[in-house]
């Protein structure tokens, strides 16, 4: 019996090998066929136009492609806003690019990314070059993005949506009590209002002075960059915006929002006049993503280099990934950078909300080691809050967009609890310890005034560190930290007024002041963490999170910060944005 035991196993391993072998070497085959087809497939010709279409979701950093992806023809869901900068830059001095025609389908973008791109654009217009813009029907962030164009085009059946900003905030109190599953909340801040769903069925007044003061700063900024493209003012947009006056194409034109109403193949046309082509003329359209196989993200061509250093998505307790801001990995990538005598500084881009505080302590304190040797700043996306600012702070200089939402300097702490729903299936937990607050914690049972008083110390004392980090960081006392804190958050632009950002700018800003700090002109960037293009690295990525960076996929990483690492002294508590900021 045991002979056939070995036997079968002998033979199934050796199987599973056969079939391992031949899944590599299709990949291999398959990866050189990929790169050599892909090589041939961009070409450029003159008098082009480079089409931006971005149908994807924006992240900051373009999403690692691994061989095992590109082999099997697996597409990365994700755009990286480093690729579409460079992609706009090259174009500008690229003498086959004649234009760029804005052709988007609902951005999937955050505000910062938006106007980043926008920016660029505006850049491009400098070179003389023309930027055309048509849509069936513009979001207000589309229209936002394509208000840079020279003229802007709708479908005749289509729309601007021009209405002003929104958040809507979901509130489960009332949905706990009748499910038995609640959320036993610890926290610290006036406006630490990431956990006041659990708590209240209604919106607090300071969540919505905060929400309401957020929404009006970007507002404003957009109002100021759509009155620099169009003939409105800041009073005529505002009506608009009140009326729904541009809600069908014939309202958008009657007041200037587009420039006219035609079909498609009427803005191709428009194209190839722009372009001097005949009727019969083919129209060269080359779609940013082909365009970015062409072009390098990096910045400069020098010597010396300046590290860019991604820190995006939740900050966890761990190794980290892509989309996940983990201390082991971030931290061994600052040592490595503080012993490389080639790079002459870093930057620190930052699209987080938050997550792990002791995580964000562990990475702030490694940050405060690489000073030591070379100068730091940072560069803020969409979001750079709570543990995202926490690991901001000490830098030398911080960069925001105004559109960027940063601050919120509190801390909480969320337990489940399901004693509730646990007994009406008639299920009880008994605990047996040696000592009184042995149990500390368990989602069985709710928490005693002893092990909830412990807690709430713990969270004091966080926030008494998070407080005294920024303060060292930002040159201010601790009071006045305390009196801009209290879990708030504010944009770019507010917070450059109340000192918790040095300046408005970009990656690029960032970067050049980052040379200036270094004392070098000659350099150029390079991306980190690095990241393996192999299958290894691969099946790791999908152990983190199998759905990556999509929506569902973002979903299961916010369950998981909630129901996951719950153990009470290690990394229950909390530095994380007050709430989901769904800008509409």
């Amino acid at each position: 019996m045991q002979f056939l035991k070995n036997l079968l196993a002998s033979v199934l391993g050796t199987f599973i090998a056969i079939v391992l072998a031949f899944v590599c070497l299709f990949i291999l085959v398959a990866g050189i066929a990929s790169s050599i087809d892909a090589e041939e497939a961009v070409k450029i010709k003159d008098k082009s136009v480079l089409a931006i279409n971005l149908q994807k979701p924006i992240t900051d950093r373009s999403p690692n492609k691994f061989e095992f992806q590109s082999a099997f023809g697996i597409d990365v869901e994700a755009i990286g806003l480093d690729k579409i900068i460079a992609s706009i830059k090259a174009a500008k001095e690229d003498e086959r690019i004649e234009g760029i025609s804005i052709e988007h389908t609902f951005l999937q973008s955050g505000m910062a990314q938006t106007q980043a791109i926008r920016d660029a654009l505006a850049n491009f217009k400098d070179s003389g070059k023309f930027i055309y813009a048509y849509h069936d029907f513009y979001t207000q962030k589309d229209y936002y993005l394509a208000s840079v164009a020279d003229s802007i085009f709708v479908h005749p059946e289509g729309g601007v949506d021009l209405s002003g900003l929104a958040s809507e905030v979901l509130y489960f109190k009332a949905f706990q009590n009748k499910t038995g599953v609640k959320m036993q909340v610890i926290r610290s801040g006036a406006y630490k209002s990431a956990v006041e769903p659990f708590l209240r069925d209604n919106m607090s007044d300071e969540n919505r002075m905060q929400i309401k003061t957020l929404l009006n700063s970007f507002w404003d900024e957009m109002v100021i960059k759509m009155e620099e493209r169009t003939a409105l003012s800041k009073e005529k947009i505002n009506d608009i915006a009140a009326e729904l006056g541009s809600s069908t194409s014939a309202k958008a034109v009657d007041v200037g929002v587009v420039d006219d109403q035609i079909l498609r193949n009427a803005y191709t046309k428009l194209l190839k006049d722009k372009l001097q082509l005949e009727e019969d003329d083919k129209l060269n359209m080359i779609d940013i993503e082909d365009y970015q196989k062409t072009t390098k993200a990096q910045i400069g061509n020098g010597k010396d280099r300046i590290a860019i250093v991604y820190a995006q998505g939740e900050i966890i307790y761990g190794e980290g990934g892509e989309f996940q801001v983990g201390q082991e990995l971030l931290i061994r990538t600052l040592k490595k950078l503080k012993s490389n005598k080639r790079t002459k500084a870093v930057v620190l881009r930052i699209n987080s909300p938050g997550g792990s505080a002791l995580a964000s302590e562990l990475i702030y304190q490694e940050i405060e080691n690489l000073k030591k040797e070379k100068p730091v700043v940072v560069s803020m996306g969409n979001v750079a809050a709570s543990g995202g600012y926490y690991i901001a702070c000490g830098a030398d200089q911080i960069f925001a967009e105004p559109t960027s939402v940063t601050g919120s300097i509190g801390v909480f702490g969320v337990l489940p609890l399901i004693e509730d729903l646990a007994e009406r299936w008639g299920v009880r937990a008994e605990h047996v310890t040696t000592h009184p607050n042995a149990m500390l914690y368990s989602p069985m049972k709710s928490l005693t005034p002893a092990a909830r008083q412990e807690i709430k110390g713990q969270i004091k004392r966080v926030y008494s560190t998070f407080l005294q980090r920024v303060a060292a960081g930002r040159g201010m006392s601790v009071e006045k930290v305390n009196d801009i804190a209290q879990g708030r958050v504010w944009s770019g632009a507010d917070a450059v007024q109340v000192g918790l950002v040095d300046s408005l700018g970009g990656l690029r800003d960032a970067v050049a002041y980052a040379a200036k700090l270094a004392e070098t002109d000659s350099y150029r960037t390079r991306n980190y963490p690095e990241f393996s293009d192999d299958l290894e690295s691969f099946m790791q990525s999908l152990q983190s999170n199998p759905l990556g960076n999509t929506t569902v996929g973002k979903t299961i990483q916010q369950l998981q910060t909630i129901f996951s690492n719950q153990t009470p002294n290690i990394d229950h508590i909390q530095a994380r944005i007050p709430f989901e900021l769904n800008i509409r």
